[in-house]
């Protein structure tokens, strides 16, 4: 009486690794861009916070002195003190007064400014991120 051991014969085991080794490797290629896109969204996000704490760190400071800043700038496209190009992430702070009621009529936002109103911006030097906000004296 022969007897019929179940089980794998040595090419099976052989063809099925070789299938799960071609399988393998596309489905590894397939996580790269997974990866870069969360490296990516953390570096944004770091950028993000970072902008966030120094536009907190400005507004926390007085009002009359942030529009001596403003005014020390000359122009809206000016840099003021508060910018930080040595920082981590450089970044430049951006101060003036803005014009709220449009008394000279002519529909810029940065001339005629009010003294009882200030345009805030951080911007990362290169450009691709920023926050802004207006603040008040009252």
């Amino acid at each position: 009486m022969k007897s019929h051991e179940s089980g794998l014969s040595y090419i099976e085991v052989l063809v099925a690794t070789l299938l799960i080794a071609v399988a393998l490797v596309p489905m590894m290629e397939a996580l790269g861009p997974g990866l870069q896109g969360s490296r990516i969204h953390s570096d944004r996000a770091e950028v993000n916070f970072m902008l966030q704490g120094k536009l907190e760190q400005v507004l926390a400071e007085s009002f009359d002195d942030l529009d001596d800043a403003a005014m020390a700038a000359g122009d809206f496209t000016v840099a003021t003190t508060y910018s930080d190009m040595a920082a981590s992430v450089p970044h430049a702070v951006f101060i003036w007064r803005w014009d709220v009621d449009n008394a000279d009529a002519d529909d810029d936002s940065f001339t005629g400014g009010e003294d009882d109103i200030l345009w805030v911006r951080v911007a990362t030097v290169n450009g691709l991120a920023e926050l802004q906000t207006l603040i008040s004296r009252y």
